[in-house]
């Protein structure tokens, strides 16, 4: 198994499928995992620590392994079959859930366990993206967002 973390959530287009990004912490291989749009957006929420007023599923989760004296560990991203992926939740006792991916990866980030992935999983379907890459892109967005059309005058 391979540490990984989430990098987040974007939308692949023209289809605009949401697609989990999962980031091998030790290399430069990115897993892309498609997700329902519910999901997404609990992924999304509990990257920028939003706090919903009422508990919505992963946080009902969450606070039943609390309230039955159990953490969350770990999740791991155990296998992929004809473009689906396979999860499996393990609890401090070593109990073993089987999970879809979106599900496990909202929960752990909720949770704060940790987030592996199968290595032949990340062999069959990771996608090599170096870090630099991401630091570029990142630094490209962030002009985008300052720029303005009288920034480039007229010729």
């Amino acid at each position: 198994m391979r540490d990984v973390e989430v990098i987040g959530v974007r939308i692949e287009l023209p289809s605009t499928q949401p697609v989990v990004l999962l980031r091998e912490k030790k290399g430069d291989r990115v897993l892309p995992i498609m997700v329902g749009a519910f999901e997404a957006m609990a992924i999304a929420a509990a990257q920028e620590g939003v706090v919903p007023p009422r508990p919505m599923t992963h946080d009902l989760f969450a606070n039943v392994l609390g309230a039955l004296e159990h953490r969350l560990s770990v999740i791991e991203v155990t296998g992929m079959s004809d473009g689906v992926f396979f999860a499996e939740l393990i609890l401090d006792d070593a109990t073993r859930v089987s999970a879809r991916p979106s599900d496990a990866i909202a929960l752990a980030l909720r949770t704060g366990a940790e987030i592996r992935c199968a290595e032949d999983v990340l062999a069959d379907a990771g996608i090599s993206a170096p870090h630099e890459e991401d630091e570029e892109i990142e630094e490209f967005r962030a002009f985008l967002d300052q720029v303005t059309p009288e920034d480039f005058g007229t010729s």
